[in-house]
């Protein structure tokens, strides 16, 4: 990293929150409610993840469930879309006059309870550095994907990210995986004119993809549309074709893309490097469950983090409400802090 600067000279923030997305705008909203001065950093930009999904994406829950800050969601749609989301949470950062530093990824973090150092890096590399005495980190698990390990994977067709049907047009394309992402990806490549194959280890389409979602890829499938092999697995890719195990033999497909939409997994190894410790088969982070705080003193932890690798068990819908439970806890031992100091 090159020589660190202070990103803000002689200013020590009560709370440094990593990543602004919705959990991470709240916790900070619910600091800055509560008293304290804080600052949120993060490697993309606002509301990152949301960025990130597909462009045309329609959220599954109602706008009243991705609200922030008391802050009303407007949406004619009984469901909002990903541009609805992306103007809301500006709005609300706006609103809330959040100090939002993008582009800055997290390097280290160092120090104690009360006196951390927080290390970032710039999309140039150059180097700054906070001081803060209480850290949230709330970094969501979008940024990295469930990598396969086939040969192949790292060829520049292979995508982990499904945005836009329209490059795929006339195309052969293979949609590893068979939850909500997969079959969303599916019906929209073969609604825009890709010829679409879905390879899931599964037996069938999961059970937990969307209501209105599964009978319309189960009847893509069941005329032909879209093709399917189930209870199947990709052995390998090629710049020209894919590999498959199925029950009954091996096949070759010819094939263009292949988007693995095989889910994604926190940033455990971040985690760890900051002294959180990871526990059991789904690894997750030990922390109070009143305060969210780790079992690192100052270290909080928020959002979809907080279950490991039980991804599906944190939304926005739920995760917004840590920032509350996070900034009753700071609140009441800075105040211990202060009064000490007197």
């Amino acid at each position: 990293m090159a020589e660190l600067k202070s990103a803000q000279v002689g200013v020590v923030f009560d709370v440094l929150v990593i990543g602004a997305g919705p959990t991470g705008l709240a916790c900070a909203i619910e600091a800055k409610r509560a008293g304290l001065q804080s600052v949120l950093v993060d490697k993309g930009c606002l509301c990152n993840s949301i960025f990130h999904y597909p462009a045309h994406m329609t959220f599954f829950t109602t706008p009243e469930l991705l609200e922030i800050g008391d802050i009303p969601f407007p949406s004619a749609n009984q469901k909002p879309t990903r541009n609805e989301a992306l103007e809301y949470y500006r709005k609300v950062a706006d609103h809330y006059e959040l100090d939002i530093r993008q582009y800055q990824t997290v390097k280290k973090v160092s120090g104690s309870d009360g006196d951390f150092l927080v290390e970032t890096e710039d999309k140039y590399g150059r180097g700054l550095a906070y001081s803060a005495r209480k850290v949230v980190v709330a970094t969501g698990y979008y940024d990295l994907p469930n990598y396969l390990g086939l040969p192949g994977e790292n060829l520049s067709k292979v995508l982990h990210y499904y945005d836009d049907p329209h490059p795929y047009y006339n195309l052969d394309v293979l949609v590893i995986g068979g939850k909500n992402s997969a079959a969303i990806a599916a019906l929209e490549l073969w609604r825009h004119g890709a010829r679409v194959t879905m390879v899931h280890r599964g037996p069938d389409i999961h059970r937990h993809v969307k209501y209105w979602i599964k009978p319309d890829i189960e009847n893509r499938i069941k005329n032909g549309e879209v093709k399917a092999h189930f209870s199947s697995y990709v052995t390998s890719i090629t710049e020209d074709s894919v590999h498959i195990a199925t029950l009954e033999r091996e096949l070759t497909l010819r094939n263009d893309f292949v988007f693995a939409l095989t889910g994604y997994h926190p940033d455990f190894d971040f985690l760890e490097s900051l002294g959180v410790r990871i526990e059991g088969e789904d690894r997750c982070p030990v922390f109070d469950e009143k305060s969210l705080e780790s079992n690192v003193p100052g270290i909080y932890l928020a959002g979809v983090i907080i279950a490991g690798s039980r991804t599906n068990e944190i939304f926005i819908e739920n995760g917004r409400f840590h920032g509350r439970q996070i900034a009753d806890d700071l609140k009441e031992k800075l105040a211990e802090v202060n009064l000490s100091r007197r």
